[in-house]
């Protein structure tokens, strides 16, 4: 891991000192660039679900994943019908032709079952889970829920799908750092993955991999593929469960632990990060890398660190200074955050978006 940023965010931004790296840091950065070099003109492909009132935010989440990225971006967005047409005007307004290419999808379920799933937890949530089984087509892909910001390219994450090992399929974080505060491993009426159990806001995913795994689980001796399991888990652990698909995602991966790849907490940091004090160490060290505002924090004062930096990407303009226009008065109204207890710890909120606005602008000045 890259050692601390010794960084003063605005008169000093360019000032980076020659030693932010350790070794570490170095073959983390070559493994990246290696990747990319080899895999120059892949497209990355990012799906997302909204519903109700989800537009704007998922738009500003889409924004994010744009402003640092440095392949094409594929957007899959399964969307309500009525929200088709006003994802289409504002889609087809970004300055970004060739870079960054859209399609948008109905909300679908199996025939049989689909008024049980489109209820679960809140709703449409659980489409993510039939993902593989609709874009067939599609070999590798990013989902995340509607209330992610990217901090920095979304080619950083993709790129773990090169670490896969033989058995991986799919790439999560642990939902909590801290046994103490989980709720999994206190409240949980079913099997999870790991201590703490996993959260699915962001998930990587080798859908070629999926669709051909046969997995196994309680409910049979016989191993099932995911279109076959999907139900006759709901049907049996419906009563037990509180957060819907994550659940269910829990518990596959409870009986299928060599399945999954875990992403350290920087790549999904959420509220539970920092408003009992901060216990994601990664983050302390490297900043965040995905910002996860679940629980509605970009939208109350109840967070207003998270809710700055949503406020911040939201409002930026393309084309716009990132420094000027984002990074300096984002500082300024984190600062005013200090009496939370993620306001104590606001550097963290922009120690790795400075390096990603660094890098971009290195990358522009090479052509």
């Amino acid at each position: 891991r890259c050692k601390n940023l010794s960084v003063s965010f605005w008169n000093s931004y360019w000032m980076l000192p020659s030693d932010v790296c350790g070794m570490n840091c170095f073959w983390e950065a070559a493994f990246r660039y290696d990747y990319m070099k080899t895999h120059p003109s892949e497209k990355m492909h990012l799906a997302v679900v909204a519903c109700g009132e989800r537009l704007e935010e998922t738009v500003t989440m889409l924004r994010s994943a744009i402003i640092f990225s440095i392949r094409p971006l594929h957007f899959h967005i399964f969307a309500e019908d009525q929200l088709h047409e006003r994802f289409k005007d504002i889609l087809d307004e970004f300055p970004y032709e060739g870079k960054v290419n859209y399609t948008l999808y109905p909300i679908t379920f199996p025939t049989e079952s689909a008024a049980e799933w489109k209820k679960l937890f809140k709703p449409c949530a659980s489409q993510r889970l039939f993902l593989p089984l609709i874009l067939k087509n599609v070999d590798s892909l990013l989902y995340v829920d509607t209330d992610i910001l990217f901090l920095r390219p979304v080619d950083d994450i993709w790129s773990f799908l090169g670490k896969f090992n033989s058995t991986q399929i799919a790439a999560m974080a642990p939902e909590h750092e801290e046994p103490r505060i989980g709720w999994y491993n206190r409240f949980a009426r079913h099997p999870y993955y790991g201590v703490t159990g996993i959260n699915s806001g962001v998930m990587l995913m080798n859908m070629t991999r999926i669709r051909r795994k046969y997995f196994k689980n309680d409910m049979t001796p016989v191993r099932l593929q995911w279109g076959e399991i999907l139900m006759p888990l709901l049907k049996k652990y419906k009563l037990n469960i509180t957060w819907g698909d994550q659940d269910l995602l829990n518990i596959m991966f409870f009986h299928n632990p060599e399945s999954l790849y875990v992403f350290p907490c920087q790549w999904n940091y959420r509220p539970d990060h920092c408003i009992y004090g901060s216990n994601c160490k990664a983050a302390e060290e490297e900043g965040i890398f995905i910002l996860h505002g679940n629980r509605g924090v970009y939208h109350d004062d109840k967070q207003p660190t998270f809710r700055a930096v949503y406020e911040a990407i939201k409002n930026y303009s393309f084309g716009d200074d990132l420094v000027h226009s984002l990074l300096q008065p984002l500082e300024l109204e984190l600062q005013k955050t200090m009496h939370t207890y993620c306001g104590r710890v606001y550097k963290v909120f922009i120690k790795q978006l400075t390096k990603s606005i660094k890098d971009l602008y290195a990358r522009r000045s090479k052509g």
